[in-house]
């Protein structure tokens, strides 16, 4: 197969920390050890990372000149970004870009112009969201037209692959009769996995103590106020638990005040905000692993915990019961009382020695590989680059059918980025631009680090 130049696009990227910062350089540099070229477009970060950077496997990242709103996102303003997006692409010969995450503002802005340069787009979703609140209403709008001219739609979950299909309106008309409406044939569902090496487990010590530990953004979605909730009853009907939180967020304080409340200092310890280095260390100081999200597309948290030799207890919501075999996990529905209930029977389990963290080391091993993603994630590229690229006039037609008012605003939209382009056709010819001509040359490399 041909190697494909490709554009990884998001507002999350290195050095946050979090799934799809992982996921998306994880799945770079998996690409570029199959032959494939991946530069990565995403903002600058204070204090002064802005400009040309690379990673490790010589992975170049351009962090654009753009301030972030709120959560690391960039505001929304279509246009600004096509000056720095055409340059790029046209620099260095993308043939395809790829965004991530509902919420990345520079992600649907590349999808609605990369098609100006005759660039394939893929776009993948690692969230779930809802319907009835109005952030969520606004945001699914949105997903709907930047995803009504997406060349193929990637999904981490078949959860999530159901989420995203009816928030970005992911529906075919079939050739039955009557038609019927059936989901769109360019989505697909592509697991997250991780490093197992980084994930091994701790050496085994017989102690009465067990050490349920949480990792998590401390935030309402993640369930922190189940959270609050079930570990002082936890605690009172199991002396021997300790608990072992993990993570930052607005639900600091309400973990703060139950721990004062219910004098728990001594048996709930609180660390802070975790770097990713040292998550392997928090977790094998622990048997068990507590999840109490309330929406989870997928939870790489849990795989991680899995793979690290822990027993996992999670609320049964979203991707959640697609991660792990049932004897790897045991489930609670999202309430005080059933979460207690569950966190006890893995009490008994970790307690009766029933499980052998080594055997789930290597299952998980098994299960997610980094390789295994990148080449289904390959496949999806070959797909989309053979198959044929629609016109301004069949994308018109497509927006106008995103409804009686989005569908004219967003045409507009379309129409006004094509005006755009051609002034920056006139404006900055491309016989102008200075051509990446010479790129990283991973065989020198290896070579030259050999023995280092």
């Amino acid at each position: 197969m041909e190697p494909i130049s490709i554009a990884m696009i998001a507002d999350f990227f290195h050095p946050d920390v979090g799934g799809v910062e992982g996921h998306i350089y994880m799945l770079s540099a998996n690409l570029i050890r199959m032959g494939h070229k991946v530069i990565v477009i995403t903002h600058s970060r204070p204090p002064d990372r802005v400009g040309i950077r690379w990673l490790l496997p010589g992975l170049k990242v351009y962090y654009l000149p753009f301030v972030t709103i709120a959560s690391g996102a960039t505001l929304p303003n279509f246009f600004t970004f096509l000056p720095y997006l055409r340059t790029i692409l046209i620099r260095e010969h993308v043939h395809l870009i790829h965004a991530h995450a509902s919420l990345s503002s520079l992600g649907h802005e590349g999808i609605l112009h990369s098609h100006l340069m005759g660039v394939r787009t893929v776009f993948t979703d690692h969230s779930l969201f809802g319907f009835e609140d109005a952030a969520s209403i606004l945001t699914n709008k949105l997903l709907a037209g930047t995803l009504r001219n997406v060349d193929a739609v990637i999904c981490v979950s078949h959860t999530g692959r159901e989420n995203t299909v009816l928030r970005g309106e992911l529906f075919e008309q079939s050739e039955d009769d009557p038609p019927r409406l059936v989901v769109s044939s360019n989505v697909y569902v592509i697991p997250n996995a991780l490093v197992s090496k980084r994930f091994q487990p701790g050496l085994l010590q017989k102690s009465d103590t067990i050490t349920i530990v949480v990792l998590s953004r401390l935030a309402y979605r993640k369930g922190i106020d189940l959270l609050v909730a079930t570990a002082p009853r936890i605690c009172a009907a199991f002396p021997n638990i300790r608990f072992l939180v993990g993570g930052d967020g607005p639900k600091l304080i309400d973990l703060l005040q139950m721990r004062e409340k219910y004098l728990l200092q001594d048996r709930i310890e609180l660390l802070g905000p975790i770097k990713h280095n040292d998550v392997r260390s928090v977790l094998i100081r622990g048997s068990i692993f507590m999840n109490t999200s309330l929406t989870e597309s997928f939870g790489i948290a849990i795989l991680e915990a899995a793979c690290a030799g822990l027993y996992v207890v999670s609320t049964r919501v979203g991707g959640v019961p697609e991660i792990l075999p049932e004897d790897m996990i045991s489930f609670a529905d999202p309430n005080e009382d059933d979460v207690f209930r569950a966190v006890s029977e893995a009490i008994s389990l970790v307690s009766a020695g029933k499980h052998d963290p080594i055997k789930a080391h290597e299952r998980v091993k098994r299960f997610y590989d980094w390789a295994q993603v990148a080449e289904r994630t390959e496949r999806v590229y070959h797909t989309v680059m053979k198959s044929e690229q629609r016109d301004l006039w069949d994308r018109i037609t497509r927006t106008m059918r995103l409804g009686r008012y989005a569908g004219p605003i967003y045409t507009i939209i379309l129409l006004v980025d094509c005006l755009f382009f051609l002034f920056l056709e006139w404006w900055m010819p491309r016989e102008d631009m200075d051509f990446v001509t010479h790129h990283w040359n991973h065989r020198r490399f290896a070579s030259a680090t050999r023995g280092l």
